[in-house]
């Protein structure tokens, strides 16, 4: 039955993989460029909606909901197939899409990117291993730079069309242009990818999912608004650490017992997929951290456009399919340990860019930073994925996927959540600091410098407080990002030279 299915045979009709392929990469190609332009576009939404404090928010709600989800999408994918989970994620997440552009203040902005959220979790995850299933090995290595090079097609266009929008039309426009992409993407998984799963009754893990919800929830609202609006040792924050350790310790007692877990816990004895999963997590913060704030670090510290903000982030993406081609190879060549090593060792370089970056060395310095930090992404991801895929069967490759998938999305919502919440809670000491020359000032302040005309309306002795706080604070969140280079590079270390391979 295996064969079967690995062949793509359903009712005598066979997978074509060209046309599924260029529908896999429709479909991430959608989910990339959302990435470039929302981040592009963040100082243009907030400037005209207001609320900075929940800058941040933006972000989390959707990486939430990603991560929640990639987990319940990966299982249900091996048990149902990779089709209908696919075309389901892909329906939500152009809903939430449409729902975005017309989005009226931050807190229906933020509603809406939560549906547009629980759509993606199915879509990065579930292409990925439909590649793993219709390739062998050998191939894997070459197609995930295939799939990589979307990164570098989405980074260029992604954050030129995100600027030329938000300064010639609207930034309600950014999130529409994912619609005929997605429809595209879903007219050829359709028409054109066949399975032959096995139907037999299936028991879906109901309170797993409602337990990591809840678990994942709470963690955020404790990473977000700890130190800001409630005190650690306030009541509020303390009863929602209970909660997430509660919760989370709940869905680990669950998931050993489920006839079908969600997260089943014995992929995880492989060394290597425990540890390539643990870099996910602190890569991911990583990348969160650059993505989510070096826009507002170049346009209201640095005083450049939307355009050039974008192009900042252009250069992480086109450095990482570089870098994934280069990883396709040398993992054939030099194995998974030494290609992800370097690939820590671009990351520690990158992050030390970003920790010594001044407002005067501009945009090109902070270009170079995203550049080598997409070297590393590149090579040590596409390693990851090949070496996961590789490492189980069919009957596990979907949940395994997903579990890296979810690894780097849960860094993605604990970074933009703890360096959120350490930007805020910077900031807002810094204007308590600054006593009355700070006085009437306060964290929502730093809407106006991400608006040039309000900007250039503000007394010197204002621009410069607002200046100097926002590069403070986002001087130590790039300080984080650079710790976690540095124990992402440790972890790299303990991964074994030899990989068993099932598939």
């Amino acid at each position: 039955m295996w064969e079967a299915i690995n062949k793509g045979i359903h009712n005598g009709k066979k997978t074509n993989r060209p046309f599924v392929l260029a529908s896999v990469m429709l479909a991430m190609f959608m989910s990339a460029v959302e990435a470039t332009i929302v981040s592009t576009a963040m100082p243009a939404i907030v400037g005209d909606l207001g609320g900075f404090s929940l800058y941040s928010w933006v972000f989390s709600a959707y990486l939430l909901m990603n991560a929640i989800t990639v987990l319940i999408y990966g299982k249900l994918a091996d048990l149902f197939g990779r089709k209908p989970v696919i075309l389901f994620g892909l329906t939500f997440f152009m809903i939430g899409s449409i729902l975005c552009g017309f989005a009226e203040s931050m807190q229906m902005l933020i509603v809406f990117r939560l549906i547009q959220g629980f759509g993606a979790g199915a879509v990065t995850p579930i292409a990925s291993t439909i590649v793993g299933d219709i390739y062998t090995t050998e191939e894997r290595a070459k197609i995930q730079g295939y799939l990589s090079s979307v990164w570098g097609v989405s980074a260029v266009m992604g954050p030129a069309i995100g600027g030329l929008l938000v300064e010639y039309v609207s930034w309600h426009y950014v999130f529409w242009v994912n619609i005929p992409l997605g429809l595209l993407s879903m007219v050829g998984l359709w028409f054109f990818l066949h399975e032959n799963v096995e139907k037999k009754k299936r028991e879906i893990d109901y309170m797993g999912a409602i337990l990591l919800t809840i678990g994942i929830s709470a963690l955020m609202f404790i990473l977000v608004e700890g130190g800001t609006r409630w005190e650690w040792a306030s009541t509020p924050a303390l009863s929602l650490i209970a909660v997430t350790i509660l919760a989370l310790g709940l869905f680990v007692f669950q998931e050993k017992r489920a006839a079908e877990p969600i997260m089943p816990f014995s992929i995880w004895k492989e060394k290597s997929i425990l540890i390539a999963n643990s870099v996910s997590l602190t890569t991911g913060i990583m990348l969160i951290g650059i993505s989510s704030f070096l826009p507002a670090f170049v346009q209201g510290v640095m005083e450049q456009s939307p355009i050039v903000a974008g192009f900042t982030l252009t250069a992480m993406s086109i450095g990482w399919p570089i870098a994934s081609s280069i990883s396709g190879r040398l993992i054939l060549t030099k194995g998974y340990r030494t290609t992800s090593l370097l690939g820590g060792v671009f990351l520690i370089i990158g992050g030390t860019v970003f920790a010594f970056m001044t407002p005067e060395a501009g945009p090109a310095m902070a270009a170079a930073g995203s550049f080598i930090i997409g070297l590393g992404m590149g090579l040590t991801s596409t390693a990851f994925i090949v070496l996961i895929q590789s490492t189980v069967s069919w009957q596990q490759r979907g949940i395994a996927t997903a579990s890296n998938m979810f690894m780097r999305n849960l860094g993605n919502t604990i970074g933009a959540a703890l360096l959120g919440g350490i930007l805020n809670s910077r900031f807002s000491a810094y204007l308590a600091d600054k006593g009355e020359e700070g006085e009437g000032l306060t964290l929502d302040s730093a809407n106006i410098l991400l608006d040039k005309a309000e900007r250039e309306n503000l007394p010197t002795g204002v621009l410069e407080i607002l200046q100097e706080g926002l590069t403070i604070s986002l001087h130590t969140v790039y300080l984080g990002v650079l710790l976690f280079a540095v124990i992402s590079m440790v972890l790299i270390a303990f991964l074994p030279i030899m990989v068993k391979q099932k598939g």
